[in-house]
């Protein structure tokens, strides 16, 4: 139910905002985040500098094409 808090906020903030320039998003990182000195091959958690690449991929996009939700998830996800 949390999740879906922030969710129902990043939206309509998003829509209200993106005209202003301001651009709205919901991250959701979808497992554990790999601690420094875990092992580097560890597939079943995620990279803090790949979830920093993520962040930084959304300063350059175009106004006309901006994502508002970003999900993350490790590539070895077990269902």
């Amino acid at each position: 139910m949390g999740k879906f808090g922030g969710r129902s906020l990043a939206q309509p903030s998003a829509w209200e905002l993106t005209p202003q320039g301001v651009h709205a998003t919901h991250f959701v990182f979808d497992e554990g985040i790999r601690a420094a000195d875990a092992e580097p091959d560890n597939d079943e958690q995620l990279d803090p500098n790949a979830i920093a690449q993520s962040y930084m991929q959304l300063h350059p996009q175009h106004r006309r094409a901006w994502a508002w939700e970003v999900e993350s998830r490790p590539w070895v996800e077990h269902f």
